[in-house]
């Protein structure tokens, strides 16, 4: 069958417009679409698949909120973080874990990095990766680890963390990606390790708000519920019940665990608190989450900062 010449010109003429128009909407991922949008954008980089989302989940889902974009990245997959489970089958359970607790908390993006847990090196072919990755988000704010921590998954994703942060602005270090004009700033995730030096907060952000909704997103690792934290090892399992009343017990014995954790954050930094909100309001701060600045990146001065975790009011 001939198709007339007229049909072939409305097509020519009709489908790049369709095309025009659906790829401001549809045929454009997201994350490319809102790279312009005058929004921040965060990459957060923890060792496993739920340190993100205990140290900044948070703050996360608060940016989130806002409008801002977040990407969570595990630089491993986790496969041997269980009592009796491991290998691929664990990397997947935990990479579903991971993109549910995203869900939850509102963030853009969750990803795992093909890398075994327990295996993780501060090689030159990782950096790329960190570069690559904080490149490609078109980083604001940059976070991981310290990297003096009992894990070297931990603290190995510091140092990869340090690595980076002037490499990202370097036009010939991993060329196909374009660098970054602006520096990011490099942030760390709280801990309470003493040496060589103790973790000291820039930030303490109040997340009383977001409180049940991080409760809700942690909930999600059913692996490390059955497993680690309720253990407080790798050498048996006690499962989560099925029944909705074990199920809730286990919940709620979950939840006190972390409101504790999240409690002694916000007792520890009450002064930062105090500065940051004001005295009346950072003395009803039940909960929180803090984070230091990491003297390799770009130093923002205190009104900047607080511009950038704008959750302090005026």
């Amino acid at each position: 069958m001939k198709m007339g010449k007229n049909v072939l010109g409305i097509v020519g003429l009709v489908l790049p417009a369709l095309v025009l128009t659906l790829g401001l909407s549809g045929l454009v991922p997201a994350a490319q679409r809102d790279l312009d949008d005058g929004k921040l954008r965060i990459i957060v980089f923890g060792a496993h698949p739920d340190d993100c989302e205990h140290r900044a989940g948070g703050v996360a889902a608060m940016w989130a909120a806002q409008g801002h974009h977040v990407k969570f990245v595990s630089t491993t997959n986790g496969d041997i973080g269980h009592a009796v489970m491991a290998g691929g089958q664990l990397a997947k359970r935990r990479m579903t874990e991971v993109k549910e607790c995203a869900k939850i908390l509102g963030i853009d993006e969750s990803q795992v990095l093909d890398i075994h847990d327990g295996e993780l090196m501060p090689t030159l072919e990782n950096r790329k990766t960190f570069v690559r990755l904080i490149r490609e988000w078109k980083a604001d704010i940059v976070m991981a680890h310290r990297p003096n921590d009992y894990h070297p998954d931990h603290r190995y994703t510091g140092i990869l963390m340090q690595d980076a942060a002037f490499m990202v602005t370097v036009s010939f270090f991993c060329p196909d990606v374009p660098q970054l004009a602006k520096n990011p700033v490099f942030l760390y995730l709280s801990d309470n390790f003493q040496k060589p030096n103790p973790f000291e907060p820039d930030i303490v952000v109040a997340i009383d708000e977001v409180f049940e909704k991080k409760v809700d997103a942690l909930w999600s690792f059913q692996s490390q519920i059955e497993s680690l934290w309720t253990t407080g090892n790798f050498e048996k399992i006690v499962p989560v019940p099925k029944d909705p009343a074990g199920r809730e017990a286990r919940r709620r014995q979950m939840r006190n665990r972390f409101t504790r954790r999240w409690e002694a954050v916000a007792n520890q930094y009450r002064a930062k608190l105090d500065e940051l909100y004001g005295h009346e309001k950072g003395d009803k701060v039940k909960y929180a989450e803090a984070f230091e600045l990491c003297e390799y990146g770009r130093q923002p001065s205190k009104d900047e900062l607080k511009k950038l975790f704008a959750f302090f009011g005026d």
